[in-house]
């Protein structure tokens, strides 16, 4: 009670800190009578004068109020839109790194433009992220002009350019792109092998645009590449021809969870199947020889009973295409894991594609963390504000409107049965188009869009529809929704970026009509009369009430629903809401309408009645927080996983561009081969142990495999008084005399081409082969709750092992590697065997010198090349340090065992 009183009298702690906005958005409207003087040269002349100021030492924040001027006369001059004092607001609040929840129709995307030029003034680039391809050649098109008009560069990062393209993109002062596409660019990076090759710059400043969809909705599904595995399609299809034989019975499945299992019965019964069918030869399911047949059990009984065509997914082109829960588009590319996306396409009777081996994967959230500034805007993020504080360190600033809104949201209706819904929703629809009052129905699925369509048909009743199935049309289907009496059926409005505005979308109508009419007169006499025509519809739409929302369902997030509802009443516009529900939606079935439909039975609702109460309202809304609540535990549970991987996945990364920026690794290869005999004069001569106890064998056997070194080791052993320390000294010299040789032989240039590719093939291979080891103990893991043990921390335990086997198998495989190889030298044709020597099979550059000093000198190729100064205060200027090297920093320790220890 306190503390609604203290907020009354003092504001709520966001109404503070909009009003703290108000006094840089004065200073910003103080400069625009200067600004407004200045000529478009004088204009344009201020980016290089906020650049001169940033380089004399101001920070962003001190020119703030400068750039921001700039930005919006730029934008009064170019596009004939001015930002509003609250889109300045918005501005400053992405400028600092928070989530501006802006309503739908308030200017996001225009907003973004001061944030964006501000921050791309440092020249270290900018990045805007949404959530398709065609918003961000839209956004990067339209406000690319502002931008260019003031001197500054545009990129777009879009699906199908080339590697040269993309640099070119991303090497421009802001680029724009989707999420997917810049979390791929960053995967593919990490398997190049040359600096030249990386498409991304060092990251520095990001702008989400629909944030919540991105980096909440999103975040549930890692982006992975993946490689083709072995072909098991026959499986599948076997496999899928049994599972319809099995009843209600063999399964369980739970809604909430989204699992199913097999029963007692269920797995006697698939046994029997299974026999039959001659995939089933010996012993139980459950044996350790047939444990894959279970996972394609599961994952058939999964694609039947769990996942939908129509809803889940849709089949098109013979693919099996994957539909976003959230946003209801299509994702193209994007793949069940685990063999479900194959139990599925066997399900669907199209090509079974091969299964796949992750190659490289990351999580959004990983991803977006890696940006020392992140940024974000939506019309809906305050719901998540918890999940974006926890995860992404994301404060939320919900945004003053404009104008104020005077939408009408509506209790919610409900229904006993979804028949007696529907027809109360067309008979809505008929009474709105009547009255020429335009009208949008939100659906949950592409199914529930076409039932509601056919409705619709049946009655006469014209209308579009907005799924996945069109989303080619999606920008003119939205951008005609406010005509009066249109009716427009959409499977979700998240990010769809084009408002709907009362009367039509003027913009939107140009391109389609005037696409092919030239400039001149004709021209604008056709723009004039469709100017009159959307002012005209407008009025009406506005007399018959605005824009009405329908909702045929409430979704499990309550985001959903309330973008839904924010498409109506933009800009001050009058506009309604109400959604109708029957105790048969999915939502009302989980929750246990059972006990309520037996309720209302008893209590006489007849057929046809609907409840109307806020009671309900509140109820539904404590139903989908607890389903928010569940998914924001698996969300943040995916992410604990990934997050030991993450820890692995920065220390390969960095070694690889440390490798690629390299010239000479020699130091490094030396490390290696060094840890490694110590290891095995380790193993063969334990502590405190007598001559006659040492395994020489074991020690001659190893070097030979690991360094083709045939020594009399068993001799050295009875020699009178020999120690570890001078057997291993020897080996030591032995395998550094071997590789010199070699140095000799093929000149220092071949071998150190030779070190550095080879170190990064094999790393790549192991790093390959430790990602799918991961996969399998993650995919088990889960058991180890059985024995009461926190699965999680097994996990880091055991990962932690297998990354420390993955450093020690590089260093042994390299080794090993470069002891064997031997290379051909081939004269290139037409020269003499004393021409510039070309390379075959390991080295692709045939004019590459020979050094005769060097090869004169084998152990001046093996000491490398004198080394920068060192500061050991300053590690950024040590470069590549030898594990075995003593530490720059002074400590007398060896670099491993100090500053280059792996935690």
């Amino acid at each position: 009670m306190l503390g609604a009183l203290a907020k009354k009298v003092f504001g709520s702690a966001n109404d503070r800190y909009i009003k703290g906005l108000k006094k840089s958005v004065e200073a910003i409207n103080a400069l625009e009578p200067t600004v407004q003087a200045l000529t478009d040269d004088a204009l344009k002349a201020r980016t290089p004068w906020l650049k001169g100021r940033i380089a004399a030492g101001e920070s962003l924040d001190d020119i703030l109020p400068d750039a921001f001027a700039t930005v919006r006369e730029a934008a009064k001059r170019v596009m004939g839109q001015r930002h509003f004092d609250v889109q300045l607001m918005g501005g400053i609040v992405l400028h600092r790194g928070q989530i501006a929840e802006m309503k739908t129709g308030e200017g996001k995307t225009l907003t973004a433009t001061l944030a964006v030029y501000l921050n791309a003034l440092s020249t270290k680039g900018v990045h805007v992220i949404t959530v398709n391809d065609y918003l961000a050649k839209r956004d990067a098109e339209w406000m690319g002009h502002v931008y260019s008009f003031l001197g500054l560069t545009t990129g777009c990062i879009v699906h199908g350019l080339s590697d040269q393209e993309r640099q070119a993109a991303y090497g421009c002062d802001i680029t724009y792109g989707t999420n997917n596409e810049f979390g791929f660019d960053y995967l593919r990076d990490n398997m190049k092998f040359t600096l030249g090759e990386m498409v991304q710059r060092d990251f520095n400043f990001a702008i989400v645009d629909e944030v919540d969809s991105i980096l909440i909705d999103e975040a549930r599904t890692p982006l992975i590449i993946s490689g083709a595995a072995e072909d098991s399609s026959a499986m599948y299809k076997a496999i899928n021809k049994l599972i319809p034989k099995l009843v209600d019975a063999d399964y369980e499945k739970d809604e909430k969870s989204k699992s199913i299992t097999l029963t007692e019965d269920g797995n006697e019964h698939v046994e029997v199947i299974l026999r039959d069918a001659g995939l089933l030869t010996e012993g139980s399911m459950y044996d350790l020889a047939n444990v894959l047949l279970v996972q394609h059990v599961t994952q058939a009984l999964r694609a039947h009973k769990m996942h939908l065509r129509d809803i889940d997914y849709i089949v098109q082109n013979d693919k099996v295409v994957l539909i976003d829960e959230f946003t209801g588009r299509m994702m193209e590319g994007r793949r069940y894991s685990e063999g479900l996306h194959q139990a599925l396409e066997a399900k669907e009777g199209v090509t079974v594609q091969n299964e796949n081996q992750t190659l490289a994967s990351i999580t959004f959230q990983n991803y977006f963390r890696m940006y020392p500034k992140l940024a974000g805007m939506t019309g809906t993020a305050m719901t998540e504000a918890g999940e974006f504080s926890e995860i992404y360190k994301l404060e939320v600033v919900e945004m003053p409107t404009n104008r104020p809104c005077i939408r009408d949201d509506q209790n919610d209706v409900v229904y006993r049965t979804a028949a007696e819904k529907y027809t109360a929703i067309v008979e809505l629809i008929e009474d709105c188009q009547t009255r020429k009052q335009p009208v949008l129905v939100g659906t949950v699925s592409i199914e529930k869009s076409e039932e509601l369509s056919s409705m619709l048909k049946a009655k006469g009743i014209k209308h579009n529809v907005l799924n996945a199935r069109h989303h080619e049309q999606e920008a003119f289907i939205v951008g005609d929704a406010g005509l009066p009496g249109a009716v427009t059926i959409a499977t979700n409005m998240a990010g769809r970026g084009t408002d709907i505005q009362l009367g039509g979308n003027q913009e939107l109508r140009i391109q389609r009509e005037l696409s092919e009419l030239g400039e001149g007169a004709d021209r604008e006499a056709a723009i004039a009369n469709i100017t009159k025509e959307i002012a005209a519809n407008k009025a009406i739409a506005l007399e018959a009430g605005g824009l009405f929302i329908v909702g045929t369902e409430r979704h499990e997030s309550r985001r959903i629903d309330n973008q839904l509802r924010g498409r109506t009443g933009r800009q001050g516009d009058p506009g309604a809401s109400v959604f109708f529900l029957s105790l048969q939606d999915d939502l009302m079935r989980i929750f246990g309408s059972e006990r309520i439909d037996s309720m209302l039975v008893k209590l006489g609702l007849e057929e046809g009645e609907a409840i109307i109460h806020p009671w309900i309202n509140k109820a539904l809304e404590k139903a989908q927080q607890k389903v928010e609540a569940r998914n924001f535990e698996i969300r943040k549970n995916l992410l604990k996983f990934d997050d030991v991987m993450n820890d692995q996945r920065k220390v390969v990364y960095a070694e690889r561009k440390e490798l690629m920026a390299a010239t000479d690794v020699s130091n490094d290869i030396i490390g290696m081969r060094h840890d490694l005999i110590e290891t095995l004069v380790a193993r063969a001569i334990p502590p405190k142990a007598y001559p006659e106890e040492w395994d020489m064998a074991m020690l001659h056997e190893e070097a030979l495999r690991l360094f083709g070194l045939d020594l009399p080791l068993t001799d050295w052993a009875k020699e009178e008084g020999i120690a570890d320390q001078e057997i291993l000294h020897r080996l030591m010299d032995a395998a550094d005399r071997k590789m010199a040789e070699k140095v000799a032989q093929y000149g220092p240039e071949v071998i150190r081409d030779v070190e550095k590719n080879l170190y990064l093939s094999i790393l790549d291979q192991l790093w390959k082969d430790h990602l799918l080891t991961l996969d399998h103990l993650r995919q088990g893991i889960g058991l180890r709750a059985y024995a009461q043990k926190d699965p999680l921390n097994e996990y880091k335990r055991e990962a932690f092992g297998l990354f420390e086997e993955l450093l020690t198998n590089i260093g042994e495989r390299v080794t090993m590697v470069l002891s064997h190889v031997e290379l051909r030298m081939m004269p290139p044709e037409g020269l003499t065997p004393h021409g510039p020597a070309s390379m075959t099979e390991t080295h692709e550059d045939p004019a590459l010198a020979h050094d005769p000093l060097a090869a004169a000198d084998p152990q001046r190729l093996l000491r490398g090349h004198a080394p920068a100064p060192r500061d050991a205060e300053d590690a950024s200027t040590w470069g590549r340090v030898g594990r075995n090297e003593p530490c720059p920093c002074g400590s007398g320790k060896k670099f491993k065992q100090c500053h280059g220890k792996v935690s």
